[in-house]
């Protein structure tokens, strides 16, 4: 390829803010729950690079043609890939269905990119022709963005913008029933800094009472790596939901002793011989993901409960590593279920993509 740019390139990223920033000259943006993807492109040769450099060319054949098809002949544009479901009328995103298409045989990577193709949204535009734009500001690229996409249609995307902190107040309440998580803001004037953190991000947290019902031991030695989180549902079965970890070293030794008078044996453990063909969301099944790692768990006494922290759910289970809060002892276990999760309404992500602030229909 001659870009003016070269392939790879480290994306610009965002840094966590508590609050939405209201300032002159601040865009918001949907934050897309997704790949982040920079498209390099340059005739008929199309490259797809991920956050960390890799090339996701091989997995998303389908996005390959659509660039072909929609973009400009010579362009490197920076996005998200993402899967798009129907739910219950309505579409949302999918991870897990994201998560799926990388997968290591071909026959595969074509079946799956006709059962569940992958969308692309752009929000940044790096380079079009013989011309580097990342010394531009971003309210000169976003134009440039707009004028070079004008014409583009499902699967390819250019993403909601406002200037509005009512709107993007709004979106950050309802886009969430369609599967994003926050907003992303982004100053008029900033240049396009590669692995800096120069955006802001404002995304969901919320906290829960769950079940400590296990652990998993740290690669460093005989000390905790994880705590292992389950919440009942309706008929009291105890799901696996999620791990709380990032513990400190010596937080983690201290945890052996804390969960000592809990241990017990399989047997006597709700989560050994429940699977998921039974209903049932169990800890320990390896995956692709997995790459080899050890999943065997330690299971407890399902008698503890701890606060934690989260930001989003992927159908029954936390989306990411929950954040250990405190313990509560106050608390009987029995009353950890299903039913204490904020739930977001449901939204159209195909309304999200056409920036339709009016709330869920």
């Amino acid at each position: 390829m001659k870009l003016p740019i070269p392939c790879p390139i480290e994306p610009m990223l965002a840094r966590p803010v508590t609050t939405l920033p209201v300032a002159d000259g601040l865009s918001y943006e949907p934050k897309w729950d997704g790949y982040r993807c920079v498209i390099f492109r340059d005739g008929t040769e199309v490259e797809l690079a991920s956050r960390g450099g890799k090339t996701l060319t091989r997995y998303f054949p389908e996005v390959i043609t659509q660039a072909l098809a929609q973009l400009p002949p010579r362009v490197v544009v920076d996005g998200e890939l993402i899967v798009i479901r129907p739910d219950a009328g309505r579409s949302r995103l999918d991870f897990d269905l994201l998560g799926q298409r990388i997968h290591p045989a071909a026959s595969r990577v074509r079946l799956l990119a006709e059962q569940t193709p992958a969308s692309f949204v752009a929000f940044d535009l790096l380079a079009l022709d013989d011309t580097a734009l990342l010394d531009e500001p971003f309210r000169v690229r976003r134009e440039r963005l707009t004028d070079a996409l004008a014409t583009v249609t499902g699967p390819m995307h250019l993403t909601p913008v406002t200037t509005d902190p009512a709107t993007a107040r709004q979106w950050f309440d309802i886009f969430e029933g369609a599967g994003l998580d926050g907003v992303i803001a982004k100053p008029a004037e900033l240049q396009y800094e590669p692995g800096k953190r120069s955006m802001f991000k404002v995304k969901h947290g919320r906290t829960a009472d769950v079940v400590v019902a296990g652990f998993r031991w740290h690669k460093s030695g005989p000390v905790v790596g994880s705590l292992l989180l389950g919440l009942y549902d309706d008929t009291g079965t105890l799901h696996h939901v999620g791990v709380c970890a990032s513990f400190t070293a010596a937080r983690r030794a201290e945890l052996v002793e804390e969960l000592a008078p809990l241990r017990t044996t399989p047997a006597e453990h709700p989560w050994v011989g429940g699977d998921e063909a039974s209903g049932q969301r169990v800890p320990g099944a390896p995956s692709r993901w997995s790459g080899g790692k050890n999943l065997e768990w330690q299971p407890l006494r399902p008698e503890w409960v701890a606060e934690v922290g989260y930001d989003a759910m992927e159908g029954d289970r936390f989306r990411h590593t929950a954040r250990f809060l405190r313990w509560r002892p106050d608390r009987d276990p029995a009353s950890c279920r299903y039913d204490q999760l904020v739930r977001p309404v449901r939204f159209d992500v195909d309304r999200v993509l056409a920036g339709d602030p009016t709330g869920p229909r």
